[in-house]
């Protein structure tokens, strides 16, 4: 809703700016969107890493 009224505002002021704006946003959204793929696959990656390298500390805690 916020965003909403926000663009309603550089719409009062700049109409062009607001219609580019709004024209923009899902081309750049696209754009970006590969890289938003890559950031969870790589997040994904990490968390496996980090749990293969803790099982065994938490295996040990475990059985103690």
């Amino acid at each position: 809703m916020l965003t909403f009224l926000l663009w309603c505002v550089l719409f009062l002021f700049s109409w062009p700016l607001a219609l580019a704006a709004l024209l923009l946003y899902p081309i750049v959204w696209v754009i970006l969107l590969p890289f938003r793929i890559v950031g969870i696959a790589v997040q994904g990656v990490l968390e496996l890493v980090g749990a293969i390298i803790l099982l065994p500390i938490k295996a040990i805690r475990a059985l103690a």
